[in-house]
């Protein structure tokens, strides 16, 4: 019986300790780095769960957007921030991929700068065309490319964008 209540006290014990120490996080607003303009899909989805953090945790998670060169600003900036915390980046796949195609121009590595948290959102990509083309699936646009090479043109978010790089001519 005494082994079983000092089991018993031994993990209650942990246990309030690890909530203890859980508490302690945060003490402090949280700021979140956005690096793409407000409005965008990666805002939104940041200022929900900011919102979401919030009311969970009991302290303010507040959202900067630092737009610009796809997100490498804002990149940069929590980089170079104290590794303690109080200073996310809520980013999309740009981290990686401008990493890896402008090697040496970016000041930061996305393996050692970053420790992941959570996947927050899965966004898909999709290709639409106007009605008037009478494309109606992904195949028959290939077809079309193919027969009229150069003729199909598309937009996309910005130069450096990692949809930029998953177009095939």
């Amino acid at each position: 019986m005494k082994k079983t209540f000092t089991a018993l006290a031994a993990a209650a014990a942990c246990t309030l300790a690890c909530a203890a120490a859980a508490q302690s996080y945060p003490a402090r607003p949280v700021k979140i780095l956005v690096g793409f303009a407000a409005g965008g899909p990666t805002d939104v989805i940041a200022r929900l769960v900011a919102q979401d953090m919030t009311g969970s945790l009991g302290q303010s998670f507040v959202v900067e957007n630092r737009p610009g060169a796809n997100a490498i600003i804002a990149t940069e900036a929590v980089a170079r921030s104290a590794p303690d915390g109080y200073t996310l980046l809520f980013s999309s796949l740009s981290l990686l991929v401008n990493a890896i195609l402008m090697e040496g121009k970016v000041h930061y590595d996305p393996f050692k700068d970053f420790a992941p948290v959570s996947n927050a959102a899965v966004l898909p990509m999709v290709v639409v065309t106007s009605p008037e083309t009478r494309i109606n699936s992904m195949q028959e646009l290939i077809v079309l490319a193919r027969a009229k090479p150069g003729s199909p043109s598309c937009s996309i978010p910005s130069s450096a964008s990692p949809t930029r790089y998953r177009r095939r001519d």
